[in-house]
């Protein structure tokens, strides 16, 4: 059996915000392997496995461009060390005229952009001038570039932390706008069932099944209970299958039908997604529970 060390258990911990003695437990029952502890603690723990998804590393803001004819447009994500220069506002300058250059650029990769002109310079050249000008380091995370099918509408939420890009047909640009805010505020994975990723619909039924079992159902009854669980969780992370943020009575899918409109695609990105940090202070928690433990 594998040596559990405390590195594991708060690398475990800071990864899904479970306590530190169930992390110790899980990661014993997986032989020390680090993505099937955090399954067991799906499992046993279910949501308050997960919530580390919302504590991220890097800062910095996501920049959108929309061109006069919302016809063409860009969002771009740029990192910084702190949320200090994040609000910098060159940093923020900087960001904007990103988008801008991907929408009318067209680059390739993150090395075509960089290449691309600057005033006077490039987009990489310029992006070391500021970090030599603030003292702090950032990097260019990532972008993407939507032509239209239809028209774009686009919402930017807090502090610029979370920026979403829509394409839809049909509606008005109410619509676009509300669809947009959904988007930012729900964070759909996909837009229909059928895309979201067939290895992120195996792990949810694979944690299902491993409900299911520990809750000793018949084996017919634990089939439905885990094609129930997956068909909850495809709603849940679809455009298409989420409540409409503003009228939790219809899905989004009713919401477009009703409005005879149609969306072909969304870019979703949120500041730091992916990327995780510690929020708790490890070393306290540890004292605190030896020291409950010897009363």
């Amino acid at each position: 059996m594998a040596e559990i060390t405390a590195g594991m258990v708060r690398a475990l911990r800071d990864k899904t915000d479970a306590p530190m003695m169930e992390c110790k437990k899980a990661l014993a029952e997986a032989d020390g392997d680090l993505a099937k502890a955090e399954d067991i603690l799906r499992v046993k723990l279910g949501n308050k496995a997960t919530r580390a998804a919302a504590r991220v590393a890097a800062e910095g803001v996501v920049a959108v461009h929309v061109s006069a004819d919302v016809k063409l447009g860009a969002i771009v994500e740029l990192n910084s060390e702190t949320d200090f220069v994040a609000r910098n506002a060159d940093f923020i300058a900087f960001a904007g005229s990103l988008a801008e250059l991907v929408a009318r650029g067209n680059p390739a990769d993150l090395a075509a952009l960089g290449a691309l002109a600057h005033g006077s310079t490039t987009v990489e050249e310029a992006r070391r001038a500021l970090i030599g000008r603030i003292g702090e380091n950032m990097s260019i995370r990532r972008f993407a570039r939507i032509e239209a099918k239809g028209r774009l509408a686009h919402y930017v939420h807090g502090g610029a932390k979370i920026g979403a890009l829509v394409d839809y047909s049909g509606g008005d640009d109410q619509l676009g706008r509300d669809l947009a805010m959904h988007i930012a505020a729900a964070k759909p994975v996909s837009l229909s069932k059928e895309e979201v990723p067939a290895e992120l619909v195996q792990k949810e039924r694979d944690i299902a099944s491993a409900k299911a079992a520990e809750s000793g159902k018949p084996a017919n009854i634990a089939e439905k209970m885990v094609e129930g669980s997956v068909q909850k969780f495809l709603k849940e992370v679809t455009l298409l299958g989420q409540p409409f943020v503003k009228d939790d009575k219809q899905s989004v899918e009713a919401l477009l039908k009703a409005k005879g409109a149609k969306v072909s695609r969304f870019v979703l990105y949120v500041v730091g997604e992916g990327i995780e940090k510690k929020s708790s202070d490890f070393a306290a928690e540890v004292m605190a529970q030896a020291g409950a433990a010897s009363r």
